[in-house]
């Protein structure tokens, strides 16, 4: 099973040049004959940010020199984060006719979706650099473990959404029930509020494995250092999920075509 999953994805990965092309078509398609463009998303999530940053920040009590970048890295890549699971979730069933009319490798289409919402998070991330400009940066020595933390962090959205669109082909209630799970992660999960700050609840975010997920990409931005623990929690999940996700894969892959 894992043998035709690797086979999959390695197949997948050579043809990058389709994927990569497909994703950004879908984004100029989305803005065509918009003169602003893509930078609609940014304009979307900095209005966002700033409407939470006064209310909640006011609410919490928060120095806004320190809030804003962390609600900005925080919102920004919870977005790459659900965005890339939600769309994950029906990739095959919207590619339902490439699939169904040529023997492409499937996890083009997981492949497909990840390189989508990265490139909007790219257009989103000019909201964190002008933040932290106007602010400066916490801690020049943490900005380096961003990369590997997003690498990571990217290597566990892909196996959330593989397992999400091979189950989602199958029940098709299914991306209805994840969208609502995301939103429910969104409100248990330390994005608005603090890591610290629910006190005597404070095991739901010690217990939820997506908290140690954005830590992962959020610390570092914000000056501080990803700890040992969330690094093997995000590591862990990665070797656990994978190992889980290509097994799926290998053995329903053939059956996608039927599902859909």
């Amino acid at each position: 099973m894992l043998t035709l999953a690797l086979a999959d994805l390695k197949q997948s990965i050579v043809s990058w040049r389709l994927w990569t092309l497909l994703g950004w078509l879908e984004i100029r398609q989305r803005y065509a004959r918009s003169r602003v463009g893509p930078f609609w998303l940014t304009i979307s999530m900095g209005v966002m940010i700033g409407s939470l940053g006064v209310v909640y920040g006011t609410l919490f009590g928060q120095n806004m020199r320190e809030y804003l970048p962390f609600l900005a890295a925080s919102l920004v890549m919870w977005g790459l984060f659900s965005q890339t699971v939600q769309d994950g979730s029906v990739a095959y069933i919207n590619s339902g006719s490439y699939i169904r009319q040529m023997a492409t490798p499937k996890l083009i289409y997981m492949l497909q979706v990840v390189w989508r919402n990265l490139i909007v998070m790219t257009h989103n991330a000019v909201i964190i650099v002008a933040l932290l400009v106007i602010f400066g940066v916490k801690d020049w020595k943490t900005l380096p473990l961003f990369i590997p933390g997003l690498l990571l962090y990217l290597l566990n959205i892909l196996w959330i959404a593989m397992l999400a669109g091979l189950l989602s082909a199958r029940f098709r209630d299914l991306p209805q029930i994840i969208s609502a799970l995301l939103q429910v992660a969104f409100y248990i999960t330390p994005i608005i509020f603090r890591p610290n700050a629910l006190n005597r609840f404070q095991f739901i975010v010690e217990w939820n494995p997506l908290a140690y997920l954005l830590d992962l990409v959020r610390g570092p931005l914000i000056g501080q250092a990803p700890s040992a623990l969330t690094w093997g929690v995000a590591g862990g999940m990665a070797v656990l999920g994978w190992t889980l996700a290509l097994w799926l894969t290998g053995r329903y892959t053939k059956r996608i075509p039927y599902w859909i």
